[in-house]
């Protein structure tokens, strides 16, 4: 997929409207919001360096949260967001606080060669005058003709909002001759779509989490794409059900388990399932736990992957070319059930300097790998947890249809 980028885009002295995700979490500190983690705002960096560098001028726009009424928008404003990217930017950044009109318009006319402006929440268009409308996330034509009428050129560097047909994303860009992806959402295009697309092999698809349902479509694709597919996390004790074993009181989905026998006898040696549990009898850190192989006890459930299943895993990987990784093996926020989760990461480290490239695909696997500090050991954490999910599909995500082809 060629995609039309930043690079590629004449810049100085253009208006550059640039889409990006900093829906970031916000705290109170003394009576004022701040950002309480700045990893997006940190992601977005490069590409805005960039355009400021050619000499563009940056109108940046993004979503915060979801407004469902007037009284959301104070807490979901975009100021405190202007104020932390100028500290890492080192510039002073300018703020509207209005979605359209003669104040936001002025503004970006006032914007000079390497100057930075954001405007207010892209959501607050969704309620008008205590009204539901939304204009934003229901790409309300007039809305999207609008916003491409401030600028020169449209930059989406949004992958976390890929997935969702916003007036935003692809109503800007359904207005403007060309649309380019900055550098974030290029690195996602190349190596979540590389991966589905054209994987090098042997390509093994890890799938963790809670329930078949949730992750059922991405398993059906994967199965078909990949070499092999790991299924690991709660999901895999509706698996368990499927091939007659005890499960205890573990969590599963007994509307699935036919669905579960199904892709088990379709699947054969590529579906690859946990060997034994780390088994507790209630769901907290300090409960009572044992490994069970195969059965689990009345009155348990399993919370973990085991040891066996580890090294079944790890030997699975072993020679991997592509390993994309979505979900936890197991309850990795307790301590004592997190081992299978961190060992898998640990196991992606080996494989990437082993020449592998390894994506992790967003979520609670973004979680785990930062919570073992080997994020920046791997190929890629995607930064899209919902856009992700959608690209492993299989699906056309609206926002990346929306950039021009090179």
């Amino acid at each position: 997929m060629a995609k039309l980028t930043v690079e590629d885009l004449e810049l100085k002295g253009k208006k550059v409207l640039m889409r990006v995700d900093f829906n970031v979490p916000l705290k109170e500190v003394d009576g004022q919001q701040e950002v309480a983690n700045d990893n997006r705002i940190v992601a977005a960096l490069p590409s805005i360096k960039y355009v400021l560098s050619q000499g563009g001028r940056a109108v940046l726009f993004s979503h915060l949260g979801r407004i469902k009424s007037e009284d959301d928008k104070p807490a979901l404003s975009m100021k405190p967001v202007a104020q932390r990217l100028a500290d890492l930017l080192g510039q002073p950044v300018t703020f509207v606080p209005a979605i359209e009109g003669p104040e936001l318009e002025d503004s970006i006319n006032k914007l000079e060669d390497g100057q930075v402006l954001i405007f207010e929440n892209t959501r607050y268009a969704d309620v008008v005058d205590g009204e539901v409308v939304k204009r934003e996330s229901k790409n309300d034509p007039d809305l999207g003709a609008y916003w491409a009428s401030l600028g020169d050129v449209f930059v989406n560097d949004a992958f976390g909002t890929a997935h969702r047909s916003h007036a935003s994303n692809a109503g800007i860009a359904a207005n403007v001759a060309q649309t380019a992806a900055g550098y974030l959402m290029e690195k996602e295009i190349k190596f979540l779509g590389g991966a589905v697309e054209n994987p090098e092999r042997p390509f093994v698809a890890i799938i963790g989490g809670a329930k078949v349902s949730d992750k059922i479509t991405i398993i059906q694709n994967l199965l078909e794409k990949a070499d092999k597919v790991i299924v690991g996390g709660g999901m895999a004790y509706t698996f368990a059900a499927a091939k007659g074993e005890k499960i205890g009181n573990s969590l599963y989905e007994e509307d699935k388990v036919e669905l579960a026998k199904q892709l088990i006898a379709d699947a054969g040696e590529k579906l690859v399932l946990p060997v034994d549990a780390v088994a507790a009898d209630k769901f907290a850190n300090d409960a009572d736990s044992y490994v069970a192989e195969g059965d689990i006890k009345d009155g348990y459930m399993g919370l973990d992957i085991g040891p066996k299943s580890v090294e079944l895993f790890k030997s699975v990987l072993a020679g991997a070319k592509t390993v994309v990784w979505n979900g936890p093996m197991g309850v990795f926020e307790m301590d004592n059930f997190a081992k299978g989760t961190l060992a898998i990461g640990e196991e992606l480290v080996n494989v990437t300097e082993n020449g592998a490239t390894t994506i992790v695909g967003g979520g609670d696997s973004t979680a785990a790998v930062q919570q073992l500090g080997v994020a920046d050991k791997l190929s890629h954490i995607s930064t899209g947890g919902g856009a992700s999910l959608e690209y492993l599909e299989g699906k056309t995500l609206p926002g990346i249809a929306a950039i021009s082809e090179k």
